[in-house]
């Protein structure tokens, strides 16, 4: 982590970011989104790999752990992302996360974004998690 305050450098490394996303990500999430998007917007899909998994996913200070939590709250928070959410609640039990906190991930949101995306972030991470457990 960088110190006095310091921005730490930008990192861009594709190899690195593909090697991540695999660690992170099922292969049944992966290829929604990476096949998908190499299909109508060719070279897309390797430009959010590189920047993202790449990049911010390299940076110093948070843990993958940390990272999910995030991700959860404000995918959550968004609505209407119900893929990306599932995924990144496969990823969430992927890092380490129980079953248990990452419940309680919307719990502890409700009182901030609101009952009715709470409850719809809910019904996704359920049943992501009802499809994990039964896999």
């Amino acid at each position: 982590m960088a110190e006095n305050n310091e921005i730490s450098p930008a990192v861009l490394d594709r190899d690195a970011g593909y090697r991540l996303l695999e660690q992170l990500q099922d292969e049944q999430t992966r290829a929604g989104w990476s096949s998908m998007l190499e299909s109508q917007v060719p070279g897309f899909a390797d430009w959010v790999i590189t920047a993202l998994f790449g990049g911010t996913y390299q940076r110093d200070g948070l843990s993958l752990r940390d990272r999910q939590l995030v991700n959860l709250a404000a995918l959550t928070a968004l609505g209407g992302v119900d893929p990306q959410l599932t995924g990144h609640v496969r990823t969430s039990l992927r890092v380490g996360m129980s079953k248990q906190e990452i419940l309680e991930v919307f719990v502890h949101l409700a009182p901030y974004i609101g009952m009715p995306k709470t409850l719809a972030g809910l019904r996704v991470a359920t049943a992501a998690l009802d499809d994990e457990a039964g896999r």
